[in-house]
């Protein structure tokens, strides 16, 4: 993170559907976890290609850690590969997963939607009123990244605030502050405003805070015990995380320096959580399976819009080679030219992507412990699947 119509007839039934189901994908994600092991050939090759790309990026982006999973569902196995320049990376560590969280962000609003308590093409008025300015917004436009409200993290007082000091406590209204007042075309543009602004809609719905509603109808029903909303996350949370360092050339004096492992205020609903790579395999399953939200819902988070043109599209093509949905992207591996689901997510020391091929169903979660200039993490997924395709045959 560098920085439809309600449909009342699910509503009585909805909260038991939605534990219904994430139970069972928690129980087949976590399935996989359990089953034969992988072939000596893979897993060596695996670590060959994180090995190769620590080596290519150490240096220049200040890491010193990669790590990966790779989940097959059919096959009942699952994958797990870490690299180190010292110490050996733990399974089990814990990584910021920022942007990652926006998927969390959106599921949570269109499981609303399900219930009847809003609509995603509610303008912002009537559930946040006190931004006039943005009234006309809909929460469909912010989850998709076409409000033309812009990014706080790319504002010179939200920047000077957090170089002042990184452990700085944000309020999620203060994050919106940077920006009032402003407003743009409502074409596609990333901004972490647009999910902050769609946390507190769930806040305000549910009168509710928004890491309880996350808790309560996705962590425990899915049993992601290791993902968290820092900072707070279960006493011994940071000492299971690898040091994150600061690795892009913006702020000289912060680079190479390690970053605080929970001060992440600054991120909250657009990029605030903390999760293992497993957890993130099982959250990855699970929100493109289906069992999160009803069909209506599922189609609403995977509808595209082309990154390049803000028009619709209805699948990634070399032409439109990235679409955004809610909270979700489309993109082609650059290998195979096939269309997945990716996501990377980035912080201050950080960065976490996924990768769901959803022709064979495989899941790829990668961590590395630093910052970076220019995404190379989505290059490296994209060698890791070649590998794993290679030795699947």
């Amino acid at each position: 993170m560098r920085t439809t119509m309600k449909n009342h007839g699910w509503k009585r039934v909805s909260a038991a559907v939605a534990v219904a189901g994430a139970v069972a994908c928690s129980v087949t994600a976590h399935s996989a976890t359990a089953a034969q092991h992988p072939s000596r050939g893979l897993t060596d090759a695996l670590r060959a290609d994180l090995q190769q790309y620590l080596d290519a990026h150490r240096s220049q982006d200040r890491m010193s850690a990669v790590s990966l999973r790779v989940s097959y569902p059919d096959r009942r196995q699952a994958v797990s590969v870490g690299v180190s320049s010292d110490r050996p990376v733990a399974d089990d560590a814990l990584w910021q997963i920022g942007s990652n969280t926006k998927a969390f962000t959106a599921v949570l609003l269109l499981q609303l939607e399900a219930e009847g308590r809003l609509s995603i093409q509610d303008g912002l008025g009537r559930w946040l009123p006190e931004y006039d300015e943005w009234r006309d917004v809909t929460i469909a436009q912010l989850l998709s990244m076409t409000s033309g409200i812009p990014d706080y993290g790319q504002q010179g007082a939200f920047a000077e605030a957090v170089i002042a000091d990184q452990s700085t406590e944000f309020t999620a209204e203060r994050l919106v502050s940077f920006v009032r007042g402003q407003a743009g075309p409502k074409t596609y543009s990333y901004s972490n405003t647009n999910y902050i602004l769609a946390q507190l809609i769930i806040e305000r719905v549910t009168k509710d805070s928004y890491g309880s509603q996350l808790q309560r109808r996705l962590f425990r029903p899915l049993g992601m015990r290791d993902t968290c909303l820092a900072p707070a996350c279960r006493p011994g949370t940071a000492q299971r995380m690898p040091t994150g360092y600061y690795g892009a050339s913006d702020v000289p004096t912060w680079l190479g320096k390690p970053v605080p492992p929970l001060a992440l205020t600054w991120a909250q609903g657009a990029g605030g959580l903390v999760s293992s790579l497993e957890d993130l395999t099982t959250w990855t399953r699970a929100l493109y399976s289906g069992c999160l939200l009803p069909p209506a819902q599922q189609r609403e988070l995977t509808s595209l819009i082309s990154t390049a043109t803000s028009t619709p599209i209805p699948v990634v093509t070399p032409q439109d080679p990235v679409g955004f949905g809610l909270g979700v992207a489309e993109r082609l591996d650059s290998g195979t030219n096939r269309p997945v689901w990716s996501y990377r997510g980035q912080t201050f020391g950080f960065q976490v992507a996924h990768t769901y091929v959803q022709d064979s169903g495989v899941v790829i979660t990668l961590a590395v412990n630093s910052t970076a200039d220019s995404d190379t993490l989505t290059g490296l997924a994209d060698t890791v699947h070649r590998t794993v395709d290679e030795h699947g045959r």
